[in-house]
């Protein structure tokens, strides 16, 4: 499962490389190039877990990919500064969330402004997965 979350992983990235230009020889922005893939999975181990949803992001030199709100979420990974830790907050203390383990991972894997990224983070839960995100676009889709 892991190579093919991988092998879809990589061949989306060629294809959204190919298709946005990000191959040209000189730059026409002051950061390198940005393509990630996005998921949602159910689980603690997103090699034997289950992709609830996954989404494509290019931040290169416009906001596009398949994530419903590019624009969005090149904005709250640029705040994040390459530091993905940063996108998760302290919980919504008046959010209850059940106490029951049910776990959610998420990842973000690709290029960062010229750097690989390869980043995941696990919640018990989803109600604490969305408590924790606060809303956050980058994985509103």
């Amino acid at each position: 499962m892991r190579h093919r979350l991988a092998t879809v992983s990589a061949a989306t990235l060629l294809c959204l490389t190919g298709a946005t230009g990000l191959a040209e020889a000189s730059p026409t922005s002051l950061y390198a190039p940005s393509a990630m893939v996005f998921t949602v999975t159910q689980g603690d181990d997103v090699a034997t877990g289950t992709v609830l949803r996954a989404a494509v992001l290019s931040c290169a030199y416009t906001a596009e990919g398949t994530h419903p709100a590019p624009r969005a979420a090149c904005d709250a990974l640029g705040a994040t500064d390459g530091d993905f830790n940063r996108l998760l907050a302290a919980p919504d203390p008046n959010r209850p969330c059940p106490r029951n383990y049910n776990p959610v991972t998420i990842t973000a894997d690709g290029v960062w402004r010229g750097s690989h990224v390869a980043w995941k983070h696990t919640f018990p839960n989803a109600c604490v997965m969305s408590a924790t995100l606060g809303g956050n676009a980058l994985y509103a889709f």
